[in-house]
């Protein structure tokens, strides 16, 4: 395997692309602070392909946040990814799990998966349904995208993956049994065979009956956003009089960041500096 990347094709003689995407260090990474269940751990990887499937079709610079939030043993699950390709993620839920396959971790539960280009955000809400991520998202490409498409997600503890075809619009017309074929190949995918081969391998190998154009690969990594100005802001939602109050029983306050660990402390003289204008800025857990 050639470790984080997605590699674009197209079909020579059908009007249908395709992405597949491999990630090895940066789904490892999104671990490396948090001890999660092997099912919590499965959809999330299954979440970093998804979202950095759906973040390489962007024709702008921007990003994309899945998150799926409900009342079940997965309370909340949020994946980001750039243009660029850098991901972030995390989950919330107990340990163990009081679930045994995907429809369990949720109830009263949706998925919001939010385009933004830097000016005007779009959201599309799913239903979370079916047994597991690649069905629930199957109506976010049928409503909110609108095109045709395939989409097959693994992952393990060491390698997240995930295959995408969409037909092309304005192209010829794609043969229902065409489609129907390719849909079947692409639920073939096995995360085992994905950590064995690289990308361009694996598309070759699944479509082997199929003449394949596969393009320059794209590097993906993990990137975290967080910063001590945004830890700033946290404390600032929890008001100055609690910050204070622990200050005086700690002596510090520490504020830890969900995706990566990085910890912001702050003592009695910047709690001090901090809250000096005494404004409050807006929620940034998405930004």
């Amino acid at each position: 395997m050639t470790g984080d990347q997605l590699v674009p094709f197209v079909f020579e003689s059908l009007p249908v692309r395709g992405a597949l995407i491999q990630l090895t260090r940066a789904w490892r990474r999104m671990q490396r602070d948090h001890d999660y269940d092997p099912l919590v751990r499965e959809t999330l990887g299954h979440a970093a392909a998804a979202t950095g499937l759906i973040a390489h079709s962007l024709k702008f610079t921007g990003s994309v946040t899945l998150q799926m939030q409900g009342a079940g043993p997965l309370s909340m699950l949020v994946m980001q990814a750039t243009s660029q390709l850098e991901l972030r993620g995390m989950a919330t839920a107990g340990n163990p799990v009081a679930a045994d396959a995907y429809p369990e971790l949720f109830e009263d539960a949706h998925c919001a998966i939010t385009i933004d280009n830097g000016e005007q955000p779009y959201q599309g809400v799913v239903e979370i349904s079916g047994d597991q991520l690649a069905d629930s998202l199957k109506g976010y490409f049928d409503r909110s995208v609108q095109v045709p498409s395939h989409l097959a997600l693994v992952s393990d503890a060491d390698m997240a993956g995930g295959l995408l075809l969409q037909q092309m619009p304005g192209q010829s017309v794609l043969e229902a049994d065409d489609w129907q074929r390719l849909g079947y190949i692409a639920a073939t995918l096995r995360g085992a065979e994905l950590s064995q081969n690289s990308g361009i391998d694996m598309i070759r190998k699944l479509f082997a009956e199929d003449d394949v154009r596969v393009f320059e690969p794209r590097q993906a990594s993990f990137r975290c956003r967080c910063s001590r100005q945004r830890a700033g802001e946290v404390l600032k939602m929890l008001g100055e009089a609690e910050v204070q109050a622990a200050v005086a029983e700690q002596g510090r306050v520490e504020v830890t960041c969900e995706y990566c660990g990085e910890r912001q402390r702050f003592d009695a003289i910047d709690v001090s500096r901090l809250f000096v204008e005494n404004t409050v800025s807006g929620p940034k857990s998405l930004q």
